[in-house]
C-alpha cells in the first residue's frame, strides 16, 4: 500500500467516524464541508469519499459534500469557513493549518478533521491520543512519529542494516537529523 494510500485510508477513517457516530437516521443526509488546496476529485479525496461510502455514506442518496477549494487564496478561507458553518455541515474536513484554524476559530461544535503536518507541534490539538475539543486529523510529517516510521521500515525490509534520510534544509533543524 502506497504512503498516500495509506494516509488517504486514515483521513477517510477519520472522517467517517464522527458522521458515523451519528448512527445514520433514516431519510436524513448528512453534510460534510471541505476546505482545501486541491480539488475534491484527486486521487486521495476520491479514496477518502470512497471510504464513506464503504461506511455507508453515499452522495446524492444521504451525503451532501460541500467542498470549497483555496488553492493559494488563502483570504478565501474565512469566507469559505463561515459558509460551511451557516449550511451547519455536520464535519468539516480542512487541510492546512491556516483553514484548521480558521475552522477551529468559527466553530466549538462542529467536528474538525484537520491535515497538517504536524497537528501536535503546531498547536492544533493537544495531542494524537487526546486531541481534545472538536478537533482531530492526521499529522502527516510530525518529528514525534518518526521512530514509528522507522520501526515500521525495519520490519517492511528484513536484513536491513543501514538507511539514509533526505531532509528539507530549510524546513528540517540540524537536531531534528541527527535524532533521526
Amino acid at each position: 500500500m502506497r504512503r498516500r494510500d495509506f494516509l488517504t485510508l486514515l483521513g477517510g477513517i477519520g472522517l467517517a467516524s464522527p458522521l458515523s457516530a451519528l448512527a445514520q437516521e433514516a431519510g436524513r443526509t448528512y453534510r460534510v464541508g471541505g476546505l482545501s488546496t486541491g480539488p475534491r476529485t484527486a486521487p486521495y479525496f476520491m479514496e477518502m469519499f470512497d471510504e464513506l461510502r464503504r461506511a455507508g455514506f453515499v452522495e446524492a442518496q444521504n451525503l451532501t459534500i460541500d467542498w470549497h477549494r483555496y488553492g493559494t487564496r488563502i483570504d478565501l478561507i474565512p469566507e469559505f469557513v463561515a459558509e460551511l458553518v451557516k449550511s451547519r455541515v455536520d464535519v468539516i474536513y480542512a487541510s492546512g493549518d491556516i483553514a484548521i484554524r480558521a475552522a477551529q476559530q468559527a466553530t466549538r461544535t462542529i467536528p474538525i478533521l484537520g491535515a497538517e503536518s504536524d497537528m501536535v507541534g503546531s498547536g492544533l490539538v493537544n495531542s494524537l491520543a487526546r486531541p481534545g475539543g472538536n478537533t482531530t486529523g492526521v499529522s502527516i510529517l510530525a518529528a514525534g512519529l518518526d521512530g514509528k516510521r522507522q520501526e515500521i521500515l525495519i520490519e517492511a525490509v528484513t536484513g536491513i542494516h543501514r538507511m539514509a534520510a533526505l531532509a528539507e534544509s530549510n524546513t528540517t533543524t540540524s537536531l531534528h537529523v541527527r535524532v533521526l
